[in-house]
Protein backbone atom coordinates (compact mmCIF):
# COMPACT_ATOMS: atom_id res chain seq x y z
CA UNK A 1 0.00 0.00 0.00
CA UNK A 2 1.40 3.23 -1.03
CA UNK A 3 1.62 6.05 1.59
CA UNK A 4 0.28 9.26 -0.22
CA UNK A 5 1.86 12.61 0.02
CA UNK A 6 -1.42 13.51 2.26
CA UNK A 7 -0.72 10.88 4.90
CA UNK A 8 2.84 11.70 5.09
CA UNK A 9 2.78 15.09 5.33
CA UNK A 10 2.18 14.93 9.50
CA UNK A 11 5.20 12.94 9.48
CA UNK A 12 7.46 15.49 7.84
CA UNK A 13 5.74 18.31 9.68
CA UNK A 14 6.22 16.23 13.17
CA UNK A 15 9.43 15.08 12.49
CA UNK A 16 10.69 18.98 11.71
CA UNK A 17 8.17 20.36 14.69
CA UNK A 18 9.96 17.84 16.81
CA UNK A 19 13.69 18.33 15.85
CA UNK A 20 13.38 21.72 15.89
CA UNK A 21 11.28 22.38 18.69
CA UNK A 22 8.97 24.69 17.18
CA UNK A 23 4.80 24.04 16.74
CA UNK A 24 4.00 21.33 13.56
CA UNK A 25 2.02 24.24 12.35
CA UNK A 26 4.75 26.48 11.74
CA UNK A 27 6.46 23.61 9.33
CA UNK A 28 4.70 24.98 6.41
CA UNK A 29 5.59 22.89 2.90
CA UNK A 30 6.81 26.13 1.07
CA UNK A 31 9.29 26.92 4.17
CA UNK A 32 12.97 26.37 3.93
CA UNK A 33 14.35 23.89 6.80
CA UNK A 34 17.42 26.00 6.74
CA UNK A 35 16.48 29.52 6.15
CA UNK A 36 12.82 30.17 7.03
CA UNK A 37 12.75 27.23 10.10
CA UNK A 38 16.34 27.62 11.29
CA UNK A 39 17.25 24.30 11.11
CA UNK A 40 21.29 23.18 11.07
CA UNK A 41 22.75 20.42 9.43
CA UNK A 42 22.66 18.32 12.45
CA UNK A 43 18.92 19.01 12.56
CA UNK A 44 18.35 18.20 9.45
CA UNK A 45 20.36 14.72 10.16
CA UNK A 46 17.74 14.32 13.08
CA UNK A 47 14.82 15.21 11.14
CA UNK A 48 15.83 12.09 8.35
CA UNK A 49 15.99 10.22 11.22
CA UNK A 50 12.71 11.13 13.00
CA UNK A 51 10.82 10.53 9.57
CA UNK A 52 12.68 7.32 8.45
CA UNK A 53 11.80 5.63 12.77
CA UNK A 54 7.81 6.15 12.08
CA UNK A 55 7.71 5.95 8.13
CA UNK A 56 10.37 3.10 7.47
CA UNK A 57 11.63 5.35 4.63
CA UNK A 58 15.34 6.20 4.63
CA UNK A 59 16.27 9.23 3.26
CA UNK A 60 20.10 10.64 4.07
CA UNK A 61 21.36 13.45 3.35
CA UNK A 62 23.40 12.19 0.35
CA UNK A 63 20.37 11.38 -1.23
CA UNK A 64 18.70 15.22 -1.07
CA UNK A 65 22.53 16.41 -1.87
CA UNK A 66 22.32 13.84 -5.01
CA UNK A 67 19.17 15.53 -5.73
CA UNK A 68 20.26 19.13 -5.75
CA UNK A 69 23.34 18.34 -8.08
CA UNK A 70 22.08 15.83 -9.64
CA UNK A 71 25.30 13.74 -10.81
CA UNK A 72 27.25 16.90 -11.91
CA UNK A 73 30.49 17.02 -10.92
CA UNK A 74 31.28 19.89 -8.93
CA UNK A 75 33.65 21.40 -11.68
CA UNK A 76 30.49 21.52 -13.87
CA UNK A 77 27.61 22.72 -11.67
CA UNK A 78 29.89 25.47 -10.50
CA UNK A 79 32.49 27.92 -11.11
CA UNK A 80 35.89 28.00 -9.37
CA UNK A 81 34.69 30.35 -6.75
CA UNK A 82 31.65 27.87 -6.06
CA UNK A 83 29.24 30.34 -7.36
CA UNK A 84 26.54 28.28 -9.28
CA UNK A 85 26.78 27.96 -13.58
CA UNK A 86 24.31 28.09 -15.63
CA UNK A 87 24.58 24.12 -15.81
CA UNK A 88 23.70 23.58 -12.13
CA UNK A 89 20.76 26.99 -12.41
CA UNK A 90 19.01 24.50 -15.36
CA UNK A 91 18.70 21.29 -12.88
CA UNK A 92 17.94 23.47 -9.89
CA UNK A 93 15.14 24.88 -11.95
CA UNK A 94 14.12 20.68 -13.03
CA UNK A 95 14.41 19.14 -9.16
CA UNK A 96 13.11 22.44 -7.03
CA UNK A 97 9.91 23.88 -8.56
CA UNK A 98 9.71 26.72 -6.72
CA UNK A 99 13.12 27.92 -8.03
CA UNK A 100 13.42 30.95 -9.93
CA UNK A 101 16.58 32.10 -10.91
CA UNK A 102 15.06 35.04 -11.98
CA UNK A 103 14.95 36.09 -8.38
CA UNK A 104 18.18 35.56 -7.43
CA UNK A 105 19.49 38.89 -5.66
CA UNK A 106 22.96 37.35 -5.98
CA UNK A 107 25.02 34.55 -6.95
CA UNK A 108 23.92 31.18 -5.97
CA UNK A 109 26.51 30.08 -3.85
CA UNK A 110 27.31 26.15 -3.37
CA UNK A 111 26.87 26.27 0.02
CA UNK A 112 23.21 28.47 -0.74
CA UNK A 113 21.27 25.37 -2.65
CA UNK A 114 20.78 23.31 0.23
CA UNK A 115 19.36 26.37 1.45
CA UNK A 116 16.83 25.94 -1.27
CA UNK A 117 15.61 22.98 0.20
CA UNK A 118 11.85 23.06 1.16
CA UNK A 119 9.37 20.74 3.50
CA UNK A 120 7.75 20.31 0.25
CA UNK A 121 10.78 19.02 -1.64
CA UNK A 122 11.55 16.50 1.73
CA UNK A 123 7.95 15.46 1.34
CA UNK A 124 7.84 15.06 -2.44
CA UNK A 125 11.01 12.50 -1.75
CA UNK A 126 9.65 11.01 0.41
CA UNK A 127 6.48 10.28 -1.36
CA UNK A 128 8.30 9.22 -4.33
CA UNK A 129 10.23 6.50 -2.05
CA UNK A 130 7.27 5.18 -0.59
CA UNK A 131 5.49 4.61 -3.74
CA UNK A 132 8.68 3.06 -5.04
CA UNK A 133 9.50 0.65 -1.82
CA UNK A 134 5.36 -0.30 -3.05
CA UNK A 135 6.24 -0.81 -6.28
CA UNK A 136 9.48 -3.06 -5.37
Amino acid sequence: MTLATTELLPVVQDAVADALGIEAAEVQPDATLLGDLGAESIDLLDILFRIERVSKIKITVGDIGDLLQGGIPDEEFGDENEVVNDTGLTHLEKVLPQFDRGRLTEPLTADGVLGLFTVQNLLDMLTDRAADADAA
